[in-house]
Order: C-alpha cells, then structure tokens, then sequence
C-alpha cells in the first residue's frame, strides 16, 4: 500500500495536489506510518531528535501506538533542522577561562567561604557578566536566608556549565541592594574541571532506540526514558525486552543548553516491572556499561542541568 504521506494525488484535484507537493506538512498522522515494512523516511520528534532511521520496520500497530502516545512523530526528510544547535568542539588547551566555561545567564552555582573548606555549598544563579570577566550572580541562601558575604572576601565556586562542572575562586567586589539583592565577584581565579561523587537521579522525557542482543546494526525498537543518572536509565517500551542480566543495544539524544551529544552503547538489564494489564508498557532499569569519556560528560551534564536541590551541594563534589 502506498504511504498518503507526501503521494501526488489523482488528476482530478490539481489545484489541490499542486498545494500539497509544493509544501508537504511534515507533522505525521497514525494511520501515515506503516507497520511491517521499511519506512521510507525517516521519523523525528518535533525538535529534530531522530526516532527511527529511514528503513526501519514498526513491527506491530501497538509499537505505533507507543510512538504517537509518547512523541510527536515527524517526518525527518521534510521537518526544518536549520536551526537545531550545532556541537562546538572546545578548543581551549592550557589554562581555562571564563569564556571555555560556556556559562550562560540562569546557570547554578554553589558557593562558599574559602575558609571554610569543609561546608556546605550555597546555591545561586548567574544572572549576568562584565566586559572584564566579573560575575554578577543572585545572593547565596542560606536555610532560606541571604548568606552574609563580606567585601575582598574569597569564595570558593563550583559551577555547572553546559558541558562540564567547574571550580574556581572569585573576591566579593560589591554587595548590592538596589535595584534588587545581588553579588558582583571578581574575574575567577585558576579553573579547574571537577567530577561528582554520587549519582543523582532526575526525571527525563526522551527518546531510546534499543535493539535486543549486545550485537547487531539496526534497532528493533522505540521506548522512553523515564529518569536518569550518569550511570543508567528507567526505559519504558510497550513490551518486555528481556529478563535481568541480559544486555539491549540503546541510542538516544541528550541535549543541554549548548551541547548536544548522540549515545550509542550497551546496556545491563538490572530490573523489570511488567505492565499489570495488557497494552500497559513495561518498565526496566538499565545500567550503561560501555560510555566513552565523552559521553559520560554528556550523561553528567544532562543530570546536572536538571538537579537543584539544596542537599547536592551538601553531599558536595569531589
């Protein structure tokens, strides 16, 4: 059967046919997808993350289900990607600055004392930046108060950027009251890059292609993950893909506020929960064993971008 999705019509309604072929609607209806045969092109959500390649097969009407329920199924040859953010590689070898950072306006920092090495980071937000490289951020809280900072101070900073998290040391140059409360701190000091200590999990809404078996070249599937850490997932699919110690081939899409990152890998299937009622996915807890470096940057700044809550910094990084 033809696919009506991008076909000439029949001579009859010209006019009509000639509107749609000049500018074919990307957007996707259920009944547009073919189960049982190769796509012939392929589908994306509405933000250009790829769901399935060109030449992929939906096996069954439920798995097409499962991806209208879940996304906003496009057609990829024809959804505008012209303004999809592009990955800058980072060209910054000997000492870092504020510019290899890639801080942007809303970012969390931590902050506290340099003298007191052992305590607890403060949470507050940049809220802009100087020609000369000095940092205007929101007031430091502390158990709902504004933490008191004194002017020439030297504080101690971890700040989650958009691909990496940070430490540097900045002075207190001015404390602020009007227009509103805030900080302004000197240029940071010498910057280091950290890693966390503990996994954190969030809750996550993106796409995972899996493919059964920890070998193959193609994607037998489409599932969501429900929350991630930098170690693993929660993967619903509208069926149970395998039982407790067996592996799955997963790809998915991370985006940030200024990276994007494409993850191929393997993962361990560490627990399943089987849905109570027919047509009810199937959720299963996934551990990722083969992340490269770079992914795992990847994975770490996805949680990190999500995660503001206050005890964070209390467990601190290391």
């Amino acid at each position: 059967m033809e696919n009506p999705v991008g076909t000439q019509a029949e001579p009859q309604a010209d006019t009509q046919a000639n509107a749609q072929t000049d500018s074919p609607s990307p957007h996707l209806l259920l009944e547009a997808v073919p189960t049982g045969t190769p796509l012939d092109w392929p589908i994306t959500d509405s933000d250009g993350t790829l769901l399935f390649a060109s030449g992929a097969i939906l096996a069954t009407t439920d798995e097409r289900k499962f991806l209208f329920d879940n996304f906003h199924p496009h057609r990829g040859d024809l959804l505008n990607t012209a303004t999809q953010p592009e990955q800058e590689p980072d060209h910054s070898p000997g000492k870092l600055t504020i510019k290899d950072m890639h801080l942007t306006i809303g970012a969390l920092i931590g902050v506290r004392s340099q003298l007191g090495s052992g305590a607890p980071m403060h949470p507050c937000r940049i809220i802009g930046f100087a020609p000369n490289h000095a940092l205007f951020v929101t007031p430091p809280l502390q158990n709902g108060r504004i933490l008191p900072l004194r002017l020439g101070e030297n504080i101690e900073i971890v700040a989650i950027a958009s691909h990496a998290v940070f430490r540097f040391v900045c002075t207190v140059e001015s404390v602020c009251r009007a227009p509103f409360d805030y900080v302004v701190l000197s240029k940071p000091g010498v910057i280091r890059r950290l890693r966390e200590r503990k996994s954190i999990r969030v809750h996550a809404h993106f796409a995972v292609r899996f493919g059964i078996g920890e070998t193959g070249d193609s994607y037998e599937g489409l599932g969501v993950a429900n929350s991630i850490s930098t170690l693993g997932m929660s993967l619903s699919a509208s069926w149970t893909l395998g039982a407790v110690g067996e592996r799955l081939r997963v790809a998915f899409c991370l985006k940030s506020a200024e990276l994007q990152t494409m993850i191929e890998t393997t993962a361990i299937i560490r627990n399943v929960q089987k849905g109570s009622a027919p047509g009810e996915p199937s959720i299963h807890g996934l551990e990722l064993d083969q992340l490269d470096a770079a992914q795992q940057m990847a994975m770490k700044v996805f949680v990190f971008d999500r995660q503001d809550d206050v005890q964070y910094w209390s467990n601190g990084l290391k």
